[in-house]
């Protein structure tokens, strides 16, 4: 299974999670997430809002290097009931429509042409949020030459969605085929989905973030692929990531941390076995539907955002 890394999060793909110790360099600990990097933010606000049985957290981070990202902890949504999803659905759409007019440098509207990418395999529950995703989505860019009356009447960007597996699938890089996409359809905007891994298990399928800086497929293992940013698509691209899993070392180590058991130094033979778990990927037992919940919020967003939402 690949994992991806949102460069938004300055990437924080296999830095030290706060409070994190080592042993000869190496590092235990690696989170996608930018509200979990040991890095300081350039500046960061956070505001608690309604978000339906609970409340949700929203987090705007600025990196020093530039980089943005807006991260909504959403608690766990399993344990939420179904009429959270229209809540939710509408503070995410408007937190969507805010990044993309700030990287656009102008507000969405009907002129808007939008790319969706759903990026993993669809066919591997943790990494199925992309795919998931966009299945969901309304697509829109067909009716425009088609039908313009009833685009026109729909008021909706012109939305197009693409999901293009995994290199194992195809024998191509994602990156290279979401770049002939887009050199096709030339979106004023990007929207790349994709799973996340976290530090924390709380995190895992209740956390959003979003980022401004786009996504880099594999950097979570160290199996990096061809960048999905601005630079490699030429346009513009906002990445979603949703964190679906963690590796067993960084598991055990935050359990240590937890149980206040963390020393500078660790022992040899502990450090072996961080060092073997970083090739073990965990996922939660209701993996599956937990990605079902997320993707059917994050369609629902997009609709929201720039297709034609309920």
């Amino acid at each position: 299974m690949l994992l991806k890394a949102m460069q938004a999060a300055a990437n924080s793909k296999g830095r030290a999670a706060p409070g994190v110790g080592a042993a000869g360099g190496m590092r235990y600990t690696r989170t996608d997430l930018a509200c979990e990097s040991a890095e300081p933010a350039a500046s960061e606000e956070t505001e608690t809002v309604d978000g339906g049985s609970a409340p949700a957290v929203v987090t705007r981070r600025r990196e020093t290097d530039g980089g943005y990202s807006v991260t909504l902890a959403l608690g766990a949504m399993t344990a939420r009931g179904e009429e959270d999803i229209p809540i939710l659905s509408e503070l995410l759409a408007a937190e969507l429509r805010r990044m993309a007019a700030g990287m656009l440098g102008r507000e969405v509207d009907a002129s808007l042409r939008v790319l969706a990418v759903g990026l993993g395999n669809a066919h591997m529950t943790p990494d199925a949020i992309g795919p998931e995703t966009v299945r969901r989505l309304t697509v829109t860019r067909h009716l425009k030459e088609w039908d313009h009356a009833l685009f026109s009447s729909l008021g909706c960007c012109e939305l197009a969605a693409l999901c293009p597996g995994v290199l194992g699938q195809t024998g191509m890089e994602s990156g290279e085929l979401v770049k002939c996409a887009a050199e096709l359809i030339r979106p004023d905007l990007m929207v790349a989905v994709d799973a996340l891994a976290a530090r924390s298990c709380e995190r895992l399928s209740s956390t959003v973030q979003l980022s401004a800086e786009g996504i880099s497929p594999g950097a979570g293992i160290g199996n990096r692929r061809m960048a999905i940013t601005q630079d490699t698509m030429g346009c513009p691209v906002m990445g979603i990531g949703v964190p679906t899993v963690v590796d067993s070392a960084t598991l055990v180590w935050d359990a240590l941390d937890r149980a206040g058991m963390l020393e500078t130094e660790v022992s040899a033979p502990l450090a072996e076995v961080l060092e073997r778990g970083r090739s073990f990927i965990v996922s939660p037992g209701d993996c599956d539907a937990m990605v079902e919940l997320m993707a059917r919020l994050l369609a629902r967003a997009l609709d929201k955002a720039f297709g034609v939402g309920d």
